[in-house]
This record gives C-alpha cells, sequence and structure tokens, in this order.
C-alpha cells in the first residue's frame, strides 16, 4: 500500500500536536494536553518492559505513519506507552484540597493506566472516553504515567467498527492503542463533573442539570449565567473565547443534580443555515466551566398528504447526507490536525449536504463541536461489534430481500455473528454511554443502532433502551436491511436496484447508502486494488452519473423519500469511491454548485 500524506499531515508540528481543548462541551480553565512524543514497547507477556524500544506520537495509532511506528499490534501482544510529567507546587495546592484528572480521549480496546508504578484505572472500550481521579498516586516534582493497551480487534466480539486485521474491500486497517488526545486537568476538591442540557422551541426554555459537589445525595448550590446567542461558524473562534463578547441573556440559581428551568426571553433556532449557539457559565463553589447548547427540534411529522418527514424546529427538511468514514491516510482513525475536521465539514456543506452519517465510528468531541457550530446535521452510528459477518446472509442474501421488501427477524444470533452473551450486554452499556456522551451535540439529530445486521440483535428492545436514554432524537434501529418495522425510519441501502420509495404511515422513509461510485485518481491513491460500486473512467463521467443520481434522488422527494446518504465523503484505501480523495487534495465530484472539473 502506497503511504499518501494529507496536507495537514505534512505541516505537523510533533511539539503541538491537537493542541486544542479536548471537550468543548465543559471547558475549563485548567488544561494540561499530554499528547506527543512517548516511549513505546510491545510486548508478548503483561510485563511494564524494561526497556523501550523507540519513540510513538500520541494520539496517532502505532499502524499509522504519523505514529513514527507503523506497525500492526497484533491480537497476543500488548502496547506499552510511557511518559512523564512535572507537577511543580502541587504539594501546597494538595493540601489545599485539589484533586488531579487524567483523560483519555479514547484507546482501543483495553487499556490499563499506571501513574508511578501505581495502577489507577482500567478500561475497554476501543472508542469511548476514560478518566482516573490521579491525586494519590502523584507526587511533587517528576511523575512517570504509563499505559498498557491489548486488541483483539476482528477476532472477539467487541466494537471496531471498520477494521479489519487482513484489510480489503470494505474492511479498513486495524488500529490499536491511544487514538484520542490524553491530558490533565486540575479541579478543586468539589468540582464539576457533568453538565446535561434539554431545550424545548415550544416552552421557550431551556433545562440544565449539573452534577457537582461531594458525592452522595448531598446537593450543591450551582450559579448559572446564560449569554446572548451567536453564530461562531468562523474558523478562527475556539471553544474557550466563544461567547465571551456577549452579554449575559439572564442568570439562576440551583441546586446540583436537578432540572434547572431557566425561561430564554430571546430565542434563535438552531438550524444548518443559522447554527445558533447559546454559551452559558456554571459555577459550583470554587469551580467554574464554560458549556453551550442550541434551540432546535428534530422530528417526523406528516405533511399536508399524509406523508411522515424528517422536520427540523417543526419544518420539513430533506436531508441531503453523505457517508463519512472518519479515516485519513495518515493518521488513519485519527485527523492529523483540527484544521482537517474543518476542511471536511465546510466542503462537505459546499458541495451541497446539510447531513453527515458518522459511520461506524466515534469522532473526538471537537468534531462534533465544529459540526454544532457550523451547521451540519448528524446521524451517529453505534460502533458495531460481535462475530465473524456472514456475507451471503448480511449482505448479498440482505441486499436482495430488502429491495423486495421482505423482513428477516433478527433472532438468527449465529447468522447475524451476536452470539455471545458477554458481547451483547457489552453492546448495551456501550450504547448507554455514547448517548450519554453525545447528547448534548445539537447536531446530532439521529441515532442509528446497527448497519447492515453486524452484530445485530434484539432492536427493537434497543429502540426502547435508547428512546429512554435521550427521547429528543430520531432512531434509525436498522440501516440497510433487518428492519424490524420499529425506529422512525425505513432505512434501505441501495447500490444496484432502481431507486424507488414507499412510505409508511408512521416512519420515515430514508435512502440511507446509495452511490459509491469509482473513480482512480493518479497519484492520490494508497492501493493498487479497487473496490466500489460502478467504475468510471473520467471525472466527467463520475460527475455526470453523480448528477444523475442526484435527479432521481430529487425526483422521488414529492412521493415521500425524506433523507439521502451517498456513498462516501473520501477514499479510504481500496476504496476509491469518495467525493474526494484519500489525501483531501482532490475532489472528485463538484456538487450542487456545478463548479468546473479541474485537476488537483
Amino acid at each position: 500500500m502506497e503511504q499518501l500524506y494529507t496536507r495537514w499531515g505534512k505541516e505537523l508540528d510533533p511539539d503541538h500536536v491537537l493542541a486544542e481543548y479536548p471537550r468543548p462541551l465543559m471547558v475549563r480553565d485548567s488544561y494540561e494536553n499530554l499528547n506527543g512524543c512517548w516511549d513505546y514497547a510491545f510486548t508478548k507477556e503483561f510485563r511494564m518492559p524494561e526497556e523501550y524500544d523507540g519513540k510513538i506520537l500520541v494520539p496517532f495509532s502505532p499502524e499509522s505513519a504519523l505514529s513514527g511506528v507503523s506497525r500492526q499490534l497484533q491480537p497476543d501482544e500488548y502496547l506499552w506507552y510511557r511518559r512523564s510529567f512535572i507537577l511543580t507546587g502541587w504539594a501546597g495546592r494538595r493540601a489545599e484540597g485539589h484533586r488531579l484528572i487524567v483523560h483519555f480521549g479514547a484507546a482501543d480496546q483495553a487499556c490499563v493506566v499506571y501513574v508511578n508504578g501505581k495502577k489507577v484505572v482500567r478500561h475497554t472500550g476501543g472508542y469511548l472516553p476514560f478518566e482516573a481521579d490521579i491525586t494519590e498516586a502523584v507526587q511533587e516534582g517528576e511523575n512517570e504515567l504509563a499505559a498498557a493497551v491489548r486488541d483483539l480487534s476482528d477476532t472477539s466480539y467487541h466494537a471496531r467498527g471498520k477494521q479489519k486485521l487482513k484489510r480489503g474491500g470494505m474492511f479498513y486497517t486495524a488500529q490499536s492503542g491511544i487514538w484520542q488526545t490524553v491530558w490533565m486537568e486540575e479541579v478543586p476538591k468539589h468540582y464539576i463533573r457533568s453538565v446535561e442540557t434539554e431545550t424545548d422551541p415550544e416552552k421557550k426554555m431551556v433545562r440544565i442539570r449539573v452534577d457537582a459537589g461531594p458525592g452522595g445525595d448531598k446537593a450543591y448550590g450551582i450559579k448559572i449565567s446564560v449569554r446572548s446567542p451567536g453564530i461562531y461558524d468562523s474558523t478562527d473562534v475556539s471553544a474557550e473565547e466563544a461567547g465571551a463578547d456577549k452579554e449575559i441573556l439572564c442568570d439562576t440559581e440551583g441546586r446540583s443534580r436537578e432540572w434547572i428551568e431557566i425561561s430564554l426571553p430571546e430565542v434563535k433556532l438552531w438550524t444548518c443555515s443559522e447554527p445558533w449557539l447559546y454559551y452559558f457559565d456554571v459555577k459550583a463553589g470554587n469551580d467554574k466551566v464554560k458549556s453551550y447548547f442550541a434551540v432546535r427540534k428534530f422530528s417526523v411529522e406528516k405533511d399536508e398528504n399524509g406523508i411522515p418527514r424528517i422536520c427540523l424546529n417543526g419544518k420539513p427538511q430533506f436531508q441531503k447526507g453523505v457517508l463519512d468514514q472518519g479515516y485519513w491516510p495518515d493518521g488513519l482513525y485519527t485527523a492529523p490536525a483540527d484544521d482537517a475536521f474543518i476542511f471536511d465539514i465546510r466542503e462537505m456543506k459546499k458541495t451541497g449536504f446539510n447531513m453527515v452519517r458518522k459511520h461506524l465510528k466515534i469522532e473526538p468531541q471537537r468534531w462534533y463541536y465544529h459540526c454544532d457550530r457550523m451547521g451540519m446535521a448528524v446521524w451517529q452510528d453505534m460502533v458495531n461489534g460481535g462475530g465473524i459477518y456472514k456475507p451471503w446472509f448480511v449482505t448479498y442474501l440482505g441486499t436482495v430481500l430488502s429491495w423486495r421488501g421482505i423482513r428477516i427477524r433478527d433472532g438468527h444470533s449465529r447468522l447475524l455473528a451476536r452470539k455471545d452473551r458477554r458481547g451483547k450486554r457489552e453492546f448495551v452499556r456501550e450504547m448507554k454511554e455514547t448517548i450519554r456522551l453525545l447528547k448534548g451535540h445539537p447536531s446530532i439529530c439521529t441515532w442509528v443502532l446497527f448497519n447492515e445486521g453486524w452484530g445485530q440483535f434484539e432492536a427493537e428492545a434497543l429502540t426502547g433502551i435508547a428512546r429512554e436514554c435521550d427521547p429528543s432524537r430520531l432512531i434509525d434501529q436498522a440501516s440497510g436491511w433487518f428492519d424490524q418495522g420499529g425506529g422512525d425510519f425505513n432505512s434501505v441501502h441501495n447500490y444496484f436496484f432502481r431507486l424507488k420509495v414507499k412510505p409508511e404511515k408512521e416512519r420515515a422513509s430514508v435512502l440511507s447508502e446509495i452511490g459509491g461510485y469509482t473513480f482512480r485518481e493518479k497519484g492520490h491513491c494508497a492501493c493498487d486494488e479497487l473496490y466500489g460500486y460502478g467504475a468510471h473512467e473520467s471525472r466527467y463521467s463520475l460527475n455526470h452519473s453523480y448528477e444523475e443520481l442526484m435527479e432521481r434522488v430529487e425526483a422521488l422527494i414529492p412521493g415521500g423519500l425524506c433523507a439521502s446518504v451517498y456513498t462516501q465523503w473520501s477514499d479510504v484505501e481500496e476504496e476509491v469511491n469518495g467525493i474526494y480523495t484519500y489525501d483531501r487534495e482532490c475532489r472528485k465530484i463538484c456538487g450542487e454548485k456545478r463548479e468546473p472539473v479541474s485537476d488537483c
């Protein structure tokens, strides 16, 4: 496979890697970024090495070029990390009750963290963040932070997305290790642990719940100041700075772990064209954080002809979407820079999309923050897992039966690769955690529970659980096929047959994957192999086919089509069916602006 680099990867500064504040929904002044060069070592035994193999650039996985390692972690190996950090004046602050928290954005799959040789946390789940209070393990002066990672990849039931140890076709290079930002923050003895928001456009109000103060049932005093709304789609506005120049709209007080209702004297609705955000400050004792919310509502409502439509703020919105795998040629799972996120979202909007389906991956919260502030609706997939998939059943037979409208129940645990009870319990737990983690982002419109039957089980029951976790979002319970008749969408993938739509009485009809047209851009492909649907020999032919497809999609809207998702945003390894090349240097498809097709 040929190594490609993005413009951001070529300009990467190892001393300032993804240095932006990693948690825009809860910004605190105390912040130390721990990305950069760490020691690393591969071992066969779970034993901290006496010597290390070299340096790895965190948070890039060892399989990626930007990590400086380019080595696959195997299921029978452990990957060890080590670095030091300095604490100055810590003894005095600790005596005053201060705490020190270390955060890992994500480490794939199982990770154990040590501080000065003491185990401080163990976590399993390659896509979700975790943290540890390391107050009792650190000391004044130099400290050692170490971590051990093991990744069973596609040899087990754990969530894995599109990763595969033997990549090929629609599956890509497996990832492992730390692949999101590592950082620390210092907090007072009683500090804010979480901030939740719920908005109601009809009542013109927001409800905010803050978990702060000591543990147990004891309530803690909370002060909230909501600022006037603003639009922050400029690329030079940081999460820390946004809203600082806005005057206070309203002040209120309440108690921790209780919902605080706030009436809004000024309501600006969030839309894709005008993504209004409200920033607010939260104070609890000696702690203070900054967050934001948006006033908006996604729903399915019937139009004047009785056809269910996806609505934003009560008005029908056709969601023209694009599938985004979130892969980069030099960083693989990890974007080489925050600006790379901004580039993708901005170019999606320029190409005519108002929605993106984040496919079988959870991004760092920076990505969702940019969707929030730039006005891009998001369908968020749960990350698939389970055993080895059976293509004859979940792909080929599923495709035909779906197009014919024949429904298959998802009780076939063997055929749908979900036999292990532990794997089922883990999926439910991680689905709940994914919703809890991301539901504060106003851009998220839809939770997608299963994709093409991969590890699918009890979709109806899980739809109820997801609805209980977040009643405000739409749910696509089975994207592609193996539809169980629930959720908010009749969700179909169609790459091979005539596009059609059959409206239902209650659910919206969506084409959740279409297109996938391939074109190889010379000098910008990572592989000699080619995978996709409908090969083209020229950019002109590719754009002509795309325009014809979009015309067929538009023709189905009056009859009931509510959304479409084009596959896909960028090439990924063998898949050369992207609107952009893998390195984001060439836009192969022009989109609705009908700009002339130019050379790279």
